[in-house]
């Protein structure tokens, strides 16, 4: 079976289970994991910030994140379609009594304007202030939509000026980077607060890190501990995010030449389900609207014949490279496409 729905669904492969096996290990409730540490440290200087924090998923580094910047009825801004607001259960709001409020793009696309137009902050007794802005990049629901950076600069200085916090979730940070040759450390300087994530592209079973200062990372370690994600010899995690970085990245390149390779085909069927310029990482998004077909009956129909594919919505179907995805399974997966969309 071929696996596109999502690059999550990847598993270690031999060099990363040996170093897993071969890790050091410690408690790190104790603070006493030096491969945890190690990586927590590393991470933090490829972006440029004092101290990071490891975390079980990128919903829990996203959401110690935010935690970190708004107080309990406060504010945070996001794109309608945003991970944060539609893919983690409303957590901010059970756990850290947090509103949100959105402004809509069109692929997902960051317009500064559009995000600093709404913003409220210093809204007095009777209204919410609006008190961080977060920025998803790559944007998953948009595409794997890459973010500019002279956006996420007017979007940084308009902040600043209003006294704005800036979050990023940079759970495909990664792919950002390779698609569009900016430094980790020149999008880093724009955000209080980023999440990455080990476990997508990278290749690493579990696992995500906060970063930010000394100072917030201290104090989520211990909100860390309070939901139940104080983990012990993590290590054996941690080994799999080193090795994630040593190997896993530039070949994040090979991954969206495949997504290409399948929009510039899919497009070639019809003109309507996508438009392969606005593939620009390793998500692939169909819009059905066009045709006489839904999602779930295109997902069911290609699950029929060995390749499975994510119905995200009624009409919108999705497909995820990543790197147990080969070239000739490339190739496979688009003639089942094909005869599953005039089936």
């Amino acid at each position: 079976m071929i696996d596109l729905r999502s690059d999550t669904v990847t598993v270690p492969d031999q060099g990363m289970r040996e170093a897993i096996a071969s890790a050091p290990v410690g408690d790190d409730v104790y603070g006493d994991d030096p491969t945890a540490n190690s990586l927590e440290e590393r991470v933090a200087a490829l972006f440029g910030k004092e101290a990071g924090l490891f975390a079980p998923t990128g919903s829990l580094a996203n959401q110690l994140s935010i935690r970190s910047l708004v107080s309990p009825g406060e504010e945070l801004l996001a794109e309608t379609n945003s991970h944060i607001v539609r893919a983690e259960l409303g957590a901010a709001a059970v756990f850290s009594g947090i509103t949100t409020r959105t402004w809509p793009a069109h692929h997902g696309l960051l317009k500064a304007s559009d995000a600093l137009a709404i913003a409220r902050p210093e809204s007095g007794p009777y209204l919410v202030s609006t008190t961080a802005i977060a920025v998803e990049n790559t944007h998953n629901f948009g595409g794997g939509t890459v973010q500019p950076l002279d956006q996420i600069q007017e979007l940084h200085a308009g902040a600043s000026t209003l006294g704005l916090h800036l979050h990023l979730d940079g759970a495909r940070i990664w792919n950002a980077h390779v698609a569009s040759g900016v430094s980790f450390t020149e999008y880093g300087k724009y955000f209080e607060t980023i999440s990455v994530c080990l476990s997508k592209g990278l290749g690493a079973p579990v696992g995500s890190i906060m970063l930010s200062t000394k100072e917030r990372i201290a104090k989520s370690r211990v909100w860390r501990k309070r939901y139940g994600a104080g983990m012990r010899q993590i290590g054996i995690l941690a080994a799999a995010g080193h090795y994630a970085l040593d190997n896993n990245i530039e070949r994040l390149s090979e991954d969206h030449r495949r997504a290409k390779k399948m929009a510039l085909a899919l497009a070639a069927i019809d003109s309507t389900l996508i438009d392969p310029t606005t593939v620009q990482t390793n998500i692939v998004g169909l819009d059905l609207a066009a045709l006489p077909i839904s999602a779930a009956e295109l997902a069911a129909r290609c699950k029929a014949k060995g390749l499975l594919i994510s119905a995200l919505g009624p009409k919108y179907a999705r497909l995820v490279t990543h790197m147990n995805f080969d070239d000739a399974q490339c190739d496979e997966a688009i003639e089942i496409l094909k005869i599953a969309l005039v089936a």
